[in-house]
């Protein structure tokens, strides 16, 4: 994690294979990109979920 960053995590129970060109993936990729931050999505088969943002805020 960076300095002067906000970083979350949120992770599912689910069964994985997220589909990260879907809108609502899609969306908040685009809206923490837009703030110079990053994301990722982590969803392999038959595991949770993950998904990770971090946002500069200085």
């Amino acid at each position: 994690m960076r300095d002067e960053a906000i970083e979350i995590r949120m992770c599912d129970d689910g069964i994985g294979v997220a589909d990260p060109h879907g809108s609502g993936l899609q969306g908040l990729a685009r809206r923490v990109t837009a703030l110079d931050g990053q994301f990722e999505l982590h969803s392999p088969p038959g595991r949770p979920t993950t998904i990770r943002a971090e946002v500069p805020y200085a």
